[in-house]
């Protein structure tokens, strides 16, 4: 692996898959240098990403309910520690 690749380790966890979750987190405005908050609601898939050193994981969430008005995609990655399950909001992955 060259310096400029990173680490990716992808796997499942069946234990969350199909729970209702809420993420939030910072996204570039297009067409714009800012950008801010954004908030989304849908069912967890299970599968996740483990990116870089340190560790990043990233959670698949699709099914959207909520979502930015000028998001398109129909599913989103989250970034772990954002990442709340609405059954129990205490639960943070």
């Amino acid at each position: 692996m060259s310096e400029q690749e990173i680490p990716e380790v992808r796997g499942m966890n069946p234990e969350l898959a199909g729970k209702c979750a809420e993420c939030d987190g910072g996204g570039h405005f297009p067409g714009t240098r800012y950008a801010g908050r954004q908030e989304f609601t849908g069912t967890l898939t299970g599968e996740f990403v483990e990116l870089g050193d340190p560790v990043w994981r990233w959670y698949l969430m699709n099914d959207l309910t909520v979502k930015p008005e000028q998001f398109e995609g129909d599913a989103v990655w989250c970034l772990g520690g954002n990442v709340f399950l609405v059954e129990d909001d205490s639960v943070v992955l």
